[in-house]
């Protein structure tokens, strides 16, 4: 046993196990060096000493020869706290965590950077601490472009989650594939006898909307319908040609619950006079109890896939891009137009 009051060493546990500290040590870092081969029978009398000393090895020493703290960041553009946006980033959240748990690895989240008047928050600052961590996992609908292209040209490990557009080089991402959700689901529109739709919402700025317009333009020509782009409402419920579209893609949940009101308060009987697909999960506020048609965003499985991307990249580098299916659901909200 060690002296008391004294931490347990590699050389204690060795002298306890018969072995050298050399012997030790490859059997904690679970490899072999050189032509150094370490029996079953002395690799499980080590790991016997281990056990019933419930030795733990020094963390300092271990990163010395990992060169890694086994820490790994998470960044967030957004507050990811305040109940507004909680239900949006928990699943990415739960994703991570799990992950890293398993890889034993902790995680820091990032909170220095300050959100001022409605600007997002910059990785790089006065009081960046971005390389305390081995690599960072990013999270935010949108993520500034001169942080990517800073983290890439400074050699930081990272992994974004959300589909990135180059930023002076290849990005290392996982995201949902949003194109192949949102045509299907006007397919579906088409299959009931929709011919006229709509796309209510930006279409640009974030990477993920601009997938979703694309989803839609490309699903819309696929099915011979007609199709327009409207950047709100409104006009859905004019006298131009966009009110005699029978069935509307609002890119965030928010705008299909807005035009549902809007609609039964109109008398439009959703969806036999109005079909509304709602693509995606609640980004902003939102209370309503309508069971939309739509897609789920695999959150919790982007989670735990950037901590395993992250893993890679610190171990074999490159450059991984994933893509993630979208699952479609059902709802209410998509129905057959009146003849």
């Amino acid at each position: 046993m060690a002296p008391s009051g004294r931490r347990l060493t590699q050389q204690d546990i060795a002298r306890m196990a018969g072995v050298s500290q050399t012997t030790v040590s490859l059997v904690l870092n679970g490899r072999a060096e050189g032509e150094v081969r370490i029996s079953p029978e002395t690799r499980e009398r080590v790991l016997q000493v281990i056990r019933e000393t419930g030795y733990v090895a020094d963390p300092a020493a271990r990163r010395l020869v990992e060169r890694r703290n086994r820490i790994y960041g998470v960044f967030t553009y957004e507050a990811v706290f305040p109940a507004e946006s909680a239900d949006f980033y928990h699943p990415f959240l739960v994703g991570i965590e799990e992950c890293a748990e398993e890889a034993g690895c902790d995680l820091l989240l990032f909170t220095s950077a300050k959100v001022e008047q409605g600007e997002r928050r910059r990785i790089f600052s006065a009081e960046s601490r971005i390389r305390l961590a081995d690599g960072c996992v990013l999270l935010g609908r949108t993520i500034h472009r001169d942080d990517l292209s800073r983290l890439l040209s400074e050699g930081i490990p990272f992994v974004s989650v959300g589909r990135r557009d180059d930023a002076g080089g290849p990005v290392p991402y996982v995201g949902a594939d949003y194109p192949p959700a949102v045509r299907a689901l006007v397919r579906r529109a088409a299959a009931l006898g929709h011919r006229r739709m709509a796309y209510v919402g930006s279409g640009q700025g974030a990477e993920s909307y601009a997938d979703r317009l694309r989803g839609f333009t490309e699903g819309v020509a696929e099915a011979g319908a007609e199709g327009v782009h409207l950047a709100g409402a409104d006009e859905l419920f004019g006298s131009g040609p966009a009110s005699e579209v029978t069935v509307v893609f609002a890119e965030e949940l928010a705008d299909g619950a807005a035009i549902a009101e809007v609609a039964r308060a109109r008398g439009l009987d959703v969806p036999r006079d109005l079909s509304i697909v709602a693509l995606g999960a609640p980004t902003r506020p939102v209370s309503t109890d309508i069971d939309f048609a739509g897609f789920r965003i695999p959150r919790r499985e982007m989670g735990r896939r950037a901590v395993e991307l992250l893993t890679q990249v610190l171990e074999h580098g490159g450059t991984p891009q994933e893509l993630l299916a979208c699952e479609l659901v059902e709802g209410s909200t998509l129905a057959p137009p009146r003849p």
